[in-house]
């Protein structure tokens, strides 16, 4: 089962099944979060919870997309209250690109943090299920307010060095009031990076990742294939300016998915009850990569057909929120 969240021609909120063309309403309820608390509070599973909720005939699907009226499938009425961050080098093939970037402040001999990081994936990512395993790269993105909905574009800071598209696999969490995390399923992401930025200095990568991100438009409720393959696209003027294939699941992985939600669950301080959570897997494609530089006006799609509808995003450049010389001293 797939879900959404839309907003109604009066801008009131609901929480949809997909129904092949149409939208099944979920009765009751105005957020996913909201459903996943009280399935929680409960003791149900999602499933069980819609059954409970019941459904009700709801408007056609290409028409809240066409119009701009789908949201992110999972999000938080207080945006600091959800936290969007990412693991890297967790697929298979992912470190050749991410090598190239950094060691050209490496000496030839010696093994990059890259490889290093990589290799330790290779050999402790898929520990036996309860056994913590090695700990992969980690960082922060930002709080909800960093989210854009499906079909809008990514406000970018003219300080942008690059527009680079990420095409992953996202895992979408609610945090229990028994404060557990619980895993609400799985979405299409873009997680958006400035990949110019990071290949100046390896230290630089927290930098690159405050940019803005978008998951959806539709949440996987269950179990998830363990092989994914998916396409990611570049679009100019309506023309295909570049196209590849890209892997996800834990057959295209050297972490499992358990492994990876214990080194983010793992922190006390990301177990607030209530909270919401949106974690990017990632990735091993990459338009930068292959020479490829994104431009305002050009328009992304990633599309995986076991997640639902392709997730569309464009570019429009924005001046900075606060210029040099412009904090207040009081």
């Amino acid at each position: 089962m797939r879900l959404i969240q839309f907003e109604n021609e009066n801008g009131q909120r609901h929480v949809g099944v997909v129904d092949g063309d149409r939208v099944q309403v979920v009765k009751g309820v105005t957020s996913t979060r909201e459903l996943a608390l009280s399935a929680i509070r409960g003791g149900k599973g999602l499933l069980a919870q819609i059954d409970a909720q019941g459904l009700e005939s709801g408007p056609v699907y290409r028409e809240l997309l066409e119009s701009n009226r789908v949201l992110a499938p999972l999000d938080h009425d207080d945006a600091a209250h959800c936290l969007v961050s990412g693991t890297g080098l967790t697929h298979l093939g992912s470190a050749s690109t991410r090598d190239k970037m950094h060691q050209q402040v490496a000496v030839e001999e010696k093994v990059t943090d890259t490889m290093q990081i990589f290799r330790w994936g290779l050999e402790g990512g898929r520990p036996s299920s309860g056994t913590p395993g090695a700990q992969p790269e980690w960082f922060y993105k930002g709080d909800g307010s960093i989210v854009v909905r499906p079909g809008q574009d990514f406000p970018v800071p003219d300080f942008a060095e690059d527009f680079g598209e990420e095409p992953e696999l996202t895992g979408l969490y609610v945090i229990g009031y028994d404060g557990k995390p619980y895993r609400v399923g799985f979405a299409l992401g873009n997680e958006f990076s400035d990949h110019v930025t990071e290949r100046k200095n390896y230290l630089y990568l927290a930098h690159s990742k405050l940019r803005y991100c978008s998951f959806g438009p539709e949440l996987l409720i269950g179990e998830l294939p363990a092989h994914l393959a998916g396409t990611s696209r570049i679009l100019r003027n309506g023309e295909v300016l570049w196209e590849k294939e890209f892997l996800s699941g834990e057959s295209n992985m050297c972490h499992t998915l358990e492994n990876l939600e214990y080194h983010h669950f793992k922190y006390a301080q990301f177990l607030r009850p209530g909270d919401v959570h949106v974690h990017f897997f990632g990735t091993a494609t990459l338009s930068f990569a292959d020479g490829i530089k994104a431009e305002p006006g050009d328009t992304f799609e990633v599309s995986l057909d076991a997640l639902g509808e392709p997730l569309r995003n464009g570019i429009a450049v924005h001046a900075v929120a606060v210029p040099a010389g412009g904090v207040t001293s009081l």
